[in-house]
């Protein structure tokens, strides 16, 4: 089988290459570049696996005028730079001993041992510079047929790096076939070692989870998460129930995925910190949560925080409380995304300074809010 793209045929990759193949060494393009190519799916970035030790690697690229960054030598792994495209080589290798964060590692001048040492059979195809396929293990019926499978053992896979587990299921909702389910005997594996789990940074869990929650419909990998057990280790106090009718209602919004949106239905305990989010994903996700449960109008929250959060809450609420939307949606968000409060400071003063001003313009929106933003501005200052 061969495959062809803009991302393999370009210069910049041939010429890396052509530096190892050149010298006499195998050389592939691997993993999830040559998995996408095959699925019809972009390629973003180009990883390659070669039999030339990484000190001959980076003799290769200087003499060939590349740029050779050791990004992590230790491993057998260079970052070879063409024409400022970067392309990650590793040395094929397979593990001597690992402790389920980190392993370590022998080069090796097998193929099929590098691909061993893989996590899933669709991550262990190969391509050489001309487009040809090298499959060592016989994984491409798994990924035609859109299955995602553990090589060999699969409680040796996890136990290797217990991430593996997150990865197992974000892998799946982007590349695997929802009607087919997921692989009983991974699933066995996972719900026996789940609590390895623990060994995992949680920026390092934090990314796989964000990963996981942009996939189209990553509803049926988090039930499977929740059946297994890792749903409440990683985020203890989560329910997966709302995720499901939440993606069924964004389709028929036409929004496109948004991890935190979904993360807000799944609630869970100390979130933030669990997953180690940035400020400006705590502050959303906070947002969200607190308006979820609220009794706020939705012209109100679209006040307080614009129409777009507005619309997200209208869907979590329909999706947490099980409740059709309404139809005035739309117009309550319009309403209160558009309301301008009419009183300002100035109209205040003399009469109110200070803390006194402040709260007095607090209790007049309040009553603004309260009426539909139908009070004007001469009935506000009447009020007082």
């Amino acid at each position: 089988m061969k495959i062809c793209g803009d991302w393999l045929t370009r210069a910049e990759t041939q010429a890396v290459f052509a530096m190892l193949s050149d010298a006499g060494y195998q050389v592939y393009a691997v993993g999830g570049c040559v998995r996408n190519a095959l699925m019809g799916v972009a390629v973003s970035d180009v990883d390659m696996s070669t039999d030339a030790p990484p000190d001959q690697v980076v003799q290769l690229a200087k003499a060939a005028g590349l740029k050779a960054i050791p990004t992590g030598i230790d491993h057998g792994t260079i970052t070879v730079v063409s024409a400022g495209i970067p392309h990650e080589i590793t040395t094929f290798r397979k593990d001597v001993a690992t402790d389920g964060r980190r392993a370590t590692v022998a080069f090796s001048k097998s193929v099929t041992d590098d691909a061993r040492r893989r996590d899933f059979t669709m991550n262990a195809l190969y391509v050489d510079r001309d487009g040809e396929v090298l499959d060592p293990l016989g994984a491409m019926a798994d990924l035609e047929a859109r299955i995602l499978r553990f090589i060999d053992d699969p409680t040796q896979r996890i136990r290797e790096d217990y991430l593996r587990i997150l990865r197992y299921f974000r892998f799946h909702a982007w590349y695997g076939d929802p009607d087919a389910g997921l692989d009983p005997e991974a699933l066995a594996a996972i719900a026996e070692t789940f609590e390895g789990l623990a060994q995992i940074s949680k920026e390092r869990v934090g990314s796989e989870i964000l990963k996981l929650l942009a996939a189209p419909d990553p509803a049926p990998a988090v039930a499977a998460m929740r059946q297994t057990g890792v749903l409440g280790q990683v985020l203890p106090g989560a329910d997966d129930r709302a995720i499901a009718p939440l993606v069924h209602l964004e389709g028929e919004a036409g929004l496109a995925p948004d991890a935190v949106r979904r993360l807000a239905s799944l609630g869970g305990d100390s979130v933030s910190e669990k997953l180690r989010l940035s400020k400006k994903q705590t502050e959303t996700l906070g947002v969200l949560r607190d308006e979820i449960g609220s009794m706020k109008s939705l012209a109100t929250v679209a006040y307080r925080h614009g129409a777009d959060v507005a619309h997200y809450v209208a869907l979590l609420r329909a999706a947490v409380f099980e409740t059709p939307l309404s139809p005035d949606v739309s117009a309550s968000i319009s309403l209160g995304s558009e309301a301008e409060f009419p009183v300002k400071a100035v109209d205040l003063m003399p009469d109110f300074t200070g803390a006194k001003l402040g709260k007095a313009l607090k209790t007049l929106e309040a009553s603004w809010i309260a009426s539909g933003f139908t009070l004007s501005k001469d009935d506000l200052l009447r009020s007082l």
